[in-house]
């Protein structure tokens, strides 16, 4: 039977940067959310905690990317009081999680990664990745904003596995 680890690798088609454990499965037992180190073995930093491996979820949240989703949810934060309350306590909350899996290193940036938002975003209110928006609300039920981007993802999950059944 295959590792964890070596069914990410299959989801991603490289080996996995970073890898910490998977925090979310499909309703096939396979990986779909991973959590990440802060830094890759090598002290580079890997500012996203949490990363969709399913590639049935990765599709769909690029179809979502495609189709002007990242613009159209950063003016839903920009317009939305309730939504720009929510990214800033899951920025604030990836902060807090990338310090504690950080456990005092610092990697080659001396830490100032630690300090980013979900996604690694720098800015807040600006989304760069509804990947990352949707794999943290998986991880990490009841971010609304990452819950109302992953509403849009239809199927959420496919008929049958899209890695075990490789």
């Amino acid at each position: 039977m295959a590792t964890d680890r070596e069914l990410v690798a299959r989801q991603l088609g490289r080996a996995p940067r970073a890898f910490g454990r998977v925090v979310v499965r499909c309703p096939f037992g396979a990986p779909a959310v991973t959590e990440q180190r802060p830094y890759g073995p090598d002290g580079e930093p890997f500012p996203t905690t949490y990363w969709l491996t399913c590639r049935h979820l990765v599709a769909q949240v690029s179809r979502l990317e495609a189709a002007g989703g990242v613009e159209r949810w950063t003016a839903a934060v920009a317009e939305d009081p309730e939504l720009a309350a929510s990214l800033a306590a899951a920025d604030e909350q990836q902060r807090r999680i990338r310090r504690e899996l950080a456990a005092g290193e610092t990697g080659s940036d001396g830490g100032a990664s630690l300090e980013l938002g979900v996604g690694g975003a720098s800015r807040g209110g600006s989304l760069k990745c509804l990947h990352a928006h949707a794999a943290f609300a998986l991880a990490r039920p009841g971010y609304a904003l990452g819950e109302r981007i992953v509403t849009e993802v239809d199927p959420l999950w496919p008929e049958t596995c899209c890695t075990l059944t490789d």
